[in-house]
């Protein structure tokens, strides 16, 4: 689940010429949110050649944090007018379900099936996504300015992932489960930048603000497995860092026109020609001498290249990527500040350049009025099919949200200094959020025995 923003945090859409505030693919990458200046707009991700928006709400202007929980109605939306406030809506009913509010700007929010992280500049909270409980509150974490961390989509094993130094490359993991730490990560020399679990929570890649290397550790443990180069000429800022679905590939997007795939495969003997064999056994000799070598020969001599690249129309623009499985073939989805969704296709064969499928306007002929017309080129090109209006998608009325105030949680979960924590109101009745067969399977309970959050009536 990665997430670019068109103006660097709570501060929204800046005038710059981007034309959202943020962008984010699901945790399995079947769905794409974008938080504009006018609210926040969700787009299904199933074909190439056509790009169905499945909603649009313009209730909250000016989102720059939009989340959806896998392909349910659940949405986390957070927005510039209350950067301390999270919103959680059911979009299909058109119906607020909660919100909370936290004693700082709110720079980042997670989730899976398990748990809902919120990440503050100096503090990390984690709900209990099912009943929305406060389960943990890390306090005095390093500084993160830009709310960097990453949460694992596999329940089962909701690891967490965060900066353990504002000066140094150091990891921290968390398991948000059990609620304890797991390990502490020296990833890089340099500060952090970009983190990302695979699917079943068994690899964590990193990179550093330097940009040049990009690490892959094993989880629970953390040791490194993989180490792969993006570039030497220059440092780089890496956008973002998503693997593939089946954990094989892991791309990165940068501030350069250059999108990278890597390919985590181990070269050797019995896997292939004599090209593959030498590789393997230079690899080892330069593993075996990396214990005496300076860190920065060692470094050096374990990089592998990228298996496939992808060439962008501009280096100027925020993006964010993921690798997706659409109509049965690997593909490559950038979506860039400019307000455009670009699809390549991926040979998970032989890789190499990248060729484009199809480009889609992320807004319609109404939001470009008064824009100058852009090039095309010999691009492929495909707007966006027409949003279900906010009134169409509303089956229920809006009704007055629950607010829970955290700001007096201290690091159990309890009341500093003897204040009360504010009691719940529940439903009236169960809001089922997994309309059939979606996930998440969330009870919102009114017997008070999960300390549910509901609507008012």
């Amino acid at each position: 689940m990665e997430t670019a923003e068109g103006a660097g945090g709570p501060g929204g859409p800046d005038g710059s010429g981007h034309r959202f505030g943020c962008a984010s693919f699901n945790q399995d990458s079947t769905s794409l949110a974008l938080g504009t200046k006018a609210g926040y707009k969700l787009f299904s991700l199933t074909m190439v050649e056509k790009l169905d928006c499945i909603h649009e709400s313009v209730e909250t202007p000016d989102v720059y944090i939009v989340e959806r929980l896998f392909s349910s109605s659940l949405v986390v939306v957070v927005s510039t007018a209350m950067p301390q406030r999270m919103n959680v809506y059911h979009f299909k009913k058109g119906t607020e379900i909660c919100n909370y509010s936290y004693p700082d700007n709110i720079l980042a929010v997670k989730l899976n099936r398990q748990r809902l992280v919120v990440c503050l500049e100096e503090s990390i909270y984690i709900h209990n996504i099912k009943d929305m409980k406060l389960l943990k509150t890390l306090l005095n974490t390093p500084s993160n300015p830009s709310g960097l961390c990453a949460l694992s989509i596999n329940h089962s094993n909701s690891y967490l992932a965060y900066p353990g130094s504002a000066t140094i490359g150091e990891i921290i993991m968390y398991d948000a489960n059990n609620l304890n730490t797991v390990t502490t990560i020296p990833a890089h020399d340099s500060p952090v930048v970009a983190l990302a679990f695979n699917s079943s929570a068994s690899k964590l890649a990193s990179a550093s603000e330097r940009g040049t290397v990009i690490r892959v550790f094993s989880v629970p443990e953390g040791l490194r497995l993989f180490e792969f180069r993006r570039g030497m000429k220059r440092y780089v800022s890496i956008r973002s860092l998503s693997f593939s679905p089946d954990g094989q590939f892991l791309c990165a997007s940068s501030n350069t026109e250059t999108v990278h795939i890597f390919k985590l495969e181990h070269l050797g003997p019995s896997e292939g020609d004599e090209a593959a064999t030498w590789t393997a056994y230079v690899g080892k000799m330069f593993s075996a001498a990396s214990s005496y070598l300076p860190s920065q020969v060692s470094g050096m001599m374990s990089q592998d290249r990228a298996f496939a690249i992808v060439h962008l129309l501009s280096s100027e623009q925020r993006n964010v990527c993921t690798l997706a499985m659409i109509q049965k073939l690997p593909r490559l989805l950038v979506a860039t500040t400019s307000g455009h969704l670009f699809i390549y296709n991926v040979d998970p064969l032989d890789g190499g350049e990248c060729m484009l499928a199809q480009k889609h306007r992320l807004f319609g002929i109404d939001d470009d009025q008064g824009e100058s017309k852009e090039s095309e080129g010999s691009e492929i090109t495909g707007p966006a099919q027409a949003c279900p209006s906010y009134a169409a998608t509303a089956a229920l009325p809006a009704s007055r949200p629950v607010t829970a105030t955290l700001t007096g949680y201290s690091e159990d979960g309890g009341a500093k200094k003897g204040e009360v924590i504010p009691e719940h109101e529940f439903a009236a009745g169960p809001v089922c959020l997994d309309d059939e067969n979606e996930f998440p399977p969330i009870n919102w309970c009114r017997d008070g025995t999960g300390g549910g959050l509901g609507r008012r009536s």
